[in-house]
């Protein structure tokens, strides 16, 4: 529709125009501007190698975390990185904590704004009549506000709180599986540190036998074929060696990725192969971040029902209505409300109430499966227990008389090559046996302590 020119239309209409072409000028006075922040991997790829674990960050965390809760061991990774001091530096540079924590900056950003009204709508009609008539135009103009008055909103906004302590538990869950995945990898490390140790020690052990072994062969004392059998032990060992020096590299990486630092980066890893037991609980829900997290999630379906439930009532919607109709001027109110007799939102209803029974089912059946996982950790723990003082008082002791004894036939010239070689075999086989059953131990008390939960958990970072 072509408008005629501003003069031929009436006052009052060309002070509407006026006021409808500012009003785009106040709203965007109001609004927020969009700045791009595009993504700068070169200058991450730096600030990441640059990461250290004695950086200035990683001190301020610990001397909050010192100021919270008092540590035996006062942090101080210049001297070498332990277990508990790496946890620290875990929790300030772990990449999957990181997005954890700012998705529930999310929720937070979600909850701060939550629960608002709708904003005003501002609405005109502008009509011409085509017959003749002396004032030809006809203005409508109104305001419209919605009225919540079934409740909706301040359920919204208790719902965006719920959600975001949901969140924030989420966080709490994940750093508490990132020290256990660091715990781990931290012993299975240090297991391998010790693996190694003993397999070097035996190919050094081997390498006087091997020498003394030789001569007799030469002097006709003792067969080649059993001389040979220590060269061919010796050299398994040696491969074994290399296999574990591998495993060894390997497991150090791995816990510099899940300390969020780079391959490169100064820390000297302290070796470990005790776990911290964890108090017992009375009640894991209590304790236990997982199933914290999960009652958060049930309080969240909650609300989340009866935010559907309210969207049911219906919300009111009222304004001031202006009119101009052959220059005749009204003013009065304009009114509107839903009738909630065909949809009644049943299908929100609806899909609400069964999301909260899959959150109680959720909690429930973690709860079970929570408890049955501590029994069986508890009954491999003694299992291991057992099996560890059987091999450190009985199996240990025995191998290593039974070494001395065939050096000392062989040192006499008497026919104990085969037994020496077979009791050095049967050494290092029960040494490492206890290896693993201490790894097993320590790394089934991690699960326990996992299970049962922190005694408090840890401050988020920024």
């Amino acid at each position: 529709m072509k408008f005629p020119s501003t003069l031929s239309i009436p006052r009052t209409i060309a002070l509407l125009l006026q006021r409808c072409a500012l009003l785009p000028v106040a709203v965007l006075t109001s609004c927020q501007v969009y700045q791009p922040s595009p993504l700068n991997p070169s200058g991450h790829s730096e600030s990441w190698l640059g990461r250290s674990p004695t950086d200035e960050q990683v001190k301020d965390f610990a001397r909050r975390i010192e100021t919270s809760a008092p540590r035996s061991v006062p942090f101080n990774p210049g001297d070498g990185l332990s277990l508990a001091e790496g946890e620290v530096v875990a929790l300030v540079y772990n990449p999957d904590l990181r997005v954890a924590r700012l998705k529930a900056g999310v929720a937070k950003a979600t909850a701060e704004f939550a629960g608002r009204w709708d904003d005003p709508e501002l609405s005109f009609d502008v009509f011409k009549i085509t017959e003749g008539v002396p004032n030809p135009w006809i203005l409508s103009s109104a305001l419209s506000l919605t009225i919540p008055v079934s409740g909706r909103l301040q359920v919204e906004k208790s719902r965006a709180k719920a959600d975001m302590h949901s969140q924030l538990a989420r966080v709490a869950e994940e750093e508490w599986k990132t020290l256990a995945d660091l715990r781990k990898t931290w012993l299975e490390w240090s297991a391998n540190r010790l693996r190694l140790e003993e397999t070097e020690r035996i190919v050094g052990s081997l390498d006087s036998v091997v020498e003394t072994t030789g001569k007799l062969a030469e002097e006709g004392e003792l067969p080649r074929t059993e001389s040979a059998l220590f060269k061919i032990e010796q050299e398994s060992r040696k491969a074994d060696v290399a296999r574990l020096r591998g495993k060894v590299n390997e497991g150090e990486q791995e816990i510099r990725s899940l300390l969020g630092i780079s391959p490169n980066a100064p820390a000297k890893l302290i070796p470990i192969l005790a776990a911290a037991s964890g108090k017992n609980r009375t009640k894991l829900e209590e304790s236990n971040p997982t199933l914290i997290r999960l009652q958060s999630e049930y309080e969240v379906a909650e609300l989340t029902l009866l935010r559907e439930i309210r969207k049911q009532y219906p919300d009111l919607t009222l304004g001031p209505q202006f009119e101009e109709d052959q220059g005749q001027s009204r003013v009065g109110m304009i009114g509107a409300i839903p009738i909630p007799i065909l949809n009644s939102n049943k299908g929100g209803i609806a899909a609400a109430r069964a999301e909260r029974e899959v959150s109680r089912a959720a909690f429930e059946t973690e709860l079970e499966k929570t408890k049955g996982r501590l029994a069986a950790m508890r009954a491999r723990l003694d299992g291991a227990r057992s099996r560890r003082q059987s091999i450190d008082k009985n199996v240990v002791p025995l191998v290593d008389q039974q070494i001395e004894d065939a050096r000392n036939l062989l040192e006499l010239g008497e026919s104990g090559s085969l037994v020496l070689l077979e009791s050095l075999v049967r050494a290092h086989e029960a040494k490492l046996d206890l290896i693993e059953v201490r790894l097993e131990e320590s790394t089934t008390q991690t699960e326990i302590h996992h299970l049962l939960g922190p005694d408090r958990l840890a401050v988020n970072t920024k």
